[in-house]
């Protein structure tokens, strides 16, 4: 992306408010960077190990443009009260990541000391400008006493996902035209923990003081039902902000992993990359059952083996999930096993990634999107569904592991066999894969001066330096 911004923008300070989550951190810390491009001073703000953890884990970033944003960014670690770290249990009937419960809700003890630290910029700042994530309402819900400051609510899931939730809340009442999938979208059955939604209630309880919504998308994506969401005021807000992507979607410098290096000696689209992101803990059973069916699938492929993240990733010991006895000699020349963290991006924009087998998180569905790669839809829990129904449906880029009503199922190593060769070796895949870089590459074009997610982010910096 080419530089803009004023010097007048650095009148305004912009403040991140991230749910202590992987996949939360990580998209407001690529807004970060995008904002400080514009000579904005970003205050990236949170406990010091989710703080390092977004740092450690940020990959991307490794052009000259973004090395004099990341100047701009400034973090900020706080005290959090005081929190367990359990283990993720990859037994658990639902899959939900019930571990980074006492994270979250420790998080809630930010409310003052985030009041307080507006209240600080204020002096220095003709505007403050906090970004929050929807998941974090209960902390900024003082802000109105800070007189030049204003909240924007970052929504971390697709609008697909967000417009749906509130046609369910509403009663399902009869859908507008062009929106007749969200009759085949599954409800939130399964998708949620009783303890996660009694953390919810705190944010839904918070005063509702911000202005706008922002997304991670682009009208490229999804731009009918960002139009249904601002149209319908779902939220109260007046206006819907699609920012996204959010991620760096130029090309990348496929080095510096040994995973990169195994990708270099591949053909191109020749590769499944398997990764189930942060919070999902497998069972030895479904690993057995994955390793299977790749195996038969005869298909190349990339496999992140690693455990969910618990509330404090630097504490404690990690699960070594186990694979079958001999299945990593057997497969040496057809995959590779990688079970620390991945560089996710370089790996979607390497030319001999073909696929991803993914569980639909929206970090990595846009991600997987921008880079113009098709996706195996394996969805675990939250928002992932309803983004797999994005993905599949409505968009078709991608296909489906299993249906949501057998979510509580092993997913058998003939499916997993016959996904993988359905999107790697027949025709059906060759048309999915066509599609997803085609839409690959109307998402990248919308980033560039002229384009319309690029429009949309000159006139959100243009409307909060005014």
């Amino acid at each position: 992306m080419a530089p803009y911004g004023t010097p007048e923008n650095s009148q305004t300070a912009v403040v991140m408010v991230p749910l202590p989550a992987q996949g939360h951190l990580n998209q407001l810390l690529h807004l970060s960077r995008l904002l400080a491009a514009a000579n904005l001073s970003v205050y990236y703000i949170g406990a010091a190990t989710h703080v390092r953890q977004a740092r450690l884990r940020v990959h991307g970033w490794n052009d000259s443009g973004t090395a004099a944003a990341a100047a701009r960014i400034h973090f900020q670690e706080f005290e959090t009260a005081p929190f367990q770290t359990p283990p993720p249990n990859p037994n658990s009937s639902n899959k939900f990541p019930d571990q980074l419960i006492p994270a979250i809700t420790a998080a809630m003890s930010l409310r003052d000391p985030i009041t307080a630290f507006v209240g600080r910029l204020s002096a220095d700042f003709r505007r403050v400008v906090v970004i929050f994530d929807s998941l974090m309402s209960y902390v900024v819900q003082d802000l109105d006493s800070v007189s030049n400051a204003e909240a924007y609510c970052f929504r971390s899931v697709s609008a697909f996902t967000a417009y749906a939730i509130y046609w369910e809340r509403r009663g399902m009442p009869a859908v507008a035209p062009g929106a007749e999938i969200l009759r085949e979208i599954p409800g939130s059955d399964g998708c949620f923990s009783p303890e996660f939604l009694e953390y919810t209630k705190h944010q839904q309880g918070a005063k509702k003081i911000f202005c706008a919504d922002i997304y991670n998308s682009c009208n490229e994506i999804e731009g009918f039902f960002l139009d249904l969401l601002e149209k319908e005021k779902s939220t109260g807000a007046d206006k819907v902000w699609p920012l996204g992507p959010f991620n760096p979607v130029s090309k990348l410098e496929p080095a510096g992993s040994a995973c990169l290096e195994w990708l270099d000696r591949q053909e191109p689209d020749s590769v499944i990359f398997v990764s189930f992101g942060s919070t999902t803990s497998m069972s030895d059973e479904q690993i057995r059952e994955i390793a299977a069916g790749l195996e038969r699938s005869r298909q190349k492929f990339l496999w992140v083996l690693r455990d969910a993240d618990k509330g404090d990733i630097f504490t404690g010991d990690v699960r070594k999930p186990d694979l079958p006895q001999g299945f990593e000699e057997r497969t040496k020349k057809q995959g590779m096993i990688v079970r620390d963290w991945a560089p996710q991006l370089k790996i979607l924009g390497h030319l001999s990634t073909g696929g991803f087998m993914s569980h639909c998180g929206w970090n990595s569905s846009i991600e997987s999107i921008s880079m113009g790669v098709p996706i195996v839809a394996w969805p675990m829990h939250s928002d992932q569904p309803r983004n797999a129904v994005l993905l599949t449906k409505v968009l078709r880029v991608g296909l489906e592991v299993r249906d949501w009503s057998s979510r509580d199922d092993i997913v058998g190593s003939d499916t997993v066999e016959n996904v993988v060769m359905k999107l790697m070796a027949c025709e059906e895949g060759n048309k999915i894969r066509k599609r997803a870089r085609e839409l690959g590459i109307k998402v990248r074009e919308s980033t560039i001066v002229g384009g319309t997610s690029r429009t949309k982010m000159d006139a959100f910096i243009a409307h909060i330096t005014r």
